[in-house]
């Protein structure tokens, strides 16, 4: 990785694409290495140019956001990049289902600039940034539409932490802000995170608060 954060940014409206780019290469850390006006180009350029994290809008034309997540980062790739999905509308099933396909998170295009950029920052470390105003809606909306008939069992029972941990986790918090909240350290936010993935069978803290939800472990 470069000293700057790689980003490839995807929309297939040019105003708004030019703007993501203008606002993230302001960033400090950040550098837009690439800009995509469809999935297909997006999905072409991501592989080509490897970025540290993709920034996709959902409904765009050839390849539409999900399908291009799913390629890039669905269960069957073996070297998934980190992909942010962007949207316009708060309650879009789309969402929802490029969350399944593998995004490690979502915003609303209506987010500002220190929004974008943390959720940039965090999808590179392996964090995720979910708009906190609307996790519990959109997940809680959407619990149980996914093709799975049933929820999977945690290879073993959760620990009463992790429990706490996956109700934060669930709720769109932030590593810093689960340290706080549960007053420990980060080094043990992310063991617990970690054992948490690995129980549930789970590639990113997205698909742990996804689960959180669908065994209504937390509800809306």
């Amino acid at each position: 990785m470069s000293e700057n954060l790689r980003v490839l940014v995807a929309d297939d409206q040019e105003i708004v694409r030019t703007g993501l780019v203008m606002i993230l290469d302001a960033q400090p850390g950040i550098e837009v290495v690439g800009a995509a006006a469809d999935g297909q180009q997006a999905v072409e350029l991501a592989r080509q140019l490897r970025p540290d994290v993709c920034l996709f809008d959902i409904r765009m034309p050839k390849v539409d956001g999900i399908d291009a997540t799913r390629r890039l980062a669905g269960p069957a790739v073996a070297d998934p990049l980190a992909v942010v999905v962007i949207t316009t509308f708060d309650l879009d099933e789309y969402v929802y289902a490029a969350l399944r396909a593998g995004a490690r998170g979502f915003l609303l295009k209506e987010a500002g600039p220190d929004m974008l950029a943390q959720a940039v920052h965090a999808a590179a470390s392996g964090d995720a940034l979910i708009a906190p105003s609307i996790t519990a809606r959109l997940l809680g909306a959407f619990a149980g539409c996914g093709p799975d008939p049933a929820p999977p069992q945690p290879i073993s029972p959760l620990t009463e932490r992790e429990e706490q941990i996956l109700a934060t986790v669930a709720k769109g918090r932030t590593n810093i802000e689960i340290a706080a909240e549960l007053h420990i350290s980060l080094s043990t936010v992310k063991t617990h995170i970690a054992a948490l993935m690995a129980k549930l069978g789970a590639r990113n803290r997205v698909e742990v608060a996804i689960w959180a939800y669908e065994t209504r472990r937390v509800k809306r």
